[in-house]
């Protein structure tokens, strides 16, 4: 066969075809547990920043410390309110649940989606803060919350005191909305104005609400929206309507708050298979 011939050619693209994508999936399946250790890492963060266990300067390994020592993940229920207790949660994919056909692990919204997430998955993990040396003892709740903005979907975690009515903080992790307006759900002044707000009425209803043209002084339901960005503004608060009323973790909040046996906590490893919200 000549050096310059059409299938000598053939021949050696193929060849290097097949070695560059040996090379290219050799490395994506060495990279994996990398990125699943950094993902975790990721998640474990964010649920603190939320608690306000941890900043942007908080270590890796700080990190990691902190979340063994003060972080209960317990799996609920979304329907009743129950606690899973027998529920490994890295044994669940929220997400993928909430795109499923199979009505044991989705409900369908139809219409009804404010927040537009067309599916919500039927079990998912609660994040139980407690306090230091005294793990029967809960000081905040971080719960994962998802919804749509102007652009993208906003996943993030809205955590509560002991109380399951005031705001400890709030983080969004992940987004794809306009850097300097939507993209201010990222700025730490605007996250400050959530601590210490009410998410219920005295009826027990959702009333924290994010205010075009800015909160009143005192309103302790009121949250300022984002300057130029008013349907991100209001993305956010009908995420905050949804992920807190019937169809979210209101059932299980009411279980928590009547001391229901059901819902007490339940010690759950983390590991690094536990897939993002």
């Amino acid at each position: 066969m000549q050096r310059d011939s059409i299938a000598n050619t053939f021949l050696v693209a193929v060849v290097l075809c097949a070695v560059c994508g040996a090379l290219v999936s050799g490395s994506a399946v060495a990279l994996r547990p990398m990125q699943e250790a950094n993902k975790l890492l990721d998640r474990q963060r964010n649920v603190l920043l939320a608690a306000g266990l941890a900043t942007k300067d908080t270590t890796d390994e700080e990190i990691g410390q902190t979340f063994k020592d003060r972080v209960v993940r317990v799996v609920i229920d979304l329907r009743s309110g129950e606690v899973l207790a027998d529920v490994n949660p890295d044994e669940l994919e929220p997400l993928k649940d909430a795109k499923s056909s199979d009505d044991e692990l989705r409900l369908a919204l139809g219409s009804d989606d404010p927040a537009k997430l067309k599916g919500r998955e039927n079990r998912t993990v609660v994040y139980q803060i407690v306090a230091e040396g005294d793990p029967t003892k809960v000081e905040q709740y971080v719960f994962p919350i998802r919804g749509y903005g102007l652009w993208s979907t906003l996943f993030g975690f809205l955590a509560l005191k002991s109380d399951l009515n005031t705001v400890a903080g709030i983080t969004y992790y992940q987004h794809g909305e306009t850097p300097g307006l939507g993209g201010e759900v990222d700025n730490p002044s605007w996250k400050a104005q959530w601590e210490g707000k009410t998410l219920y009425n005295e009826q027990g209803e959702v009333e924290l609400r994010v205010v075009k043209g800015g909160a009143a002084p005192g309103d302790e339901h009121g949250v300022d929206a984002l300057s130029g960005a008013s349907i991100t503004s209001a993305g956010v608060e009908h995420m905050v309507d949804f992920w807190f009323g019937e169809r979210g973790f209101k059932a299980y909040i009411e279980k928590v708050r009547g001391v229901d046996s059901s819902a007490s906590t339940t010690v759950a490893p983390e590991s690094s298979t536990e897939e993002a919200q």
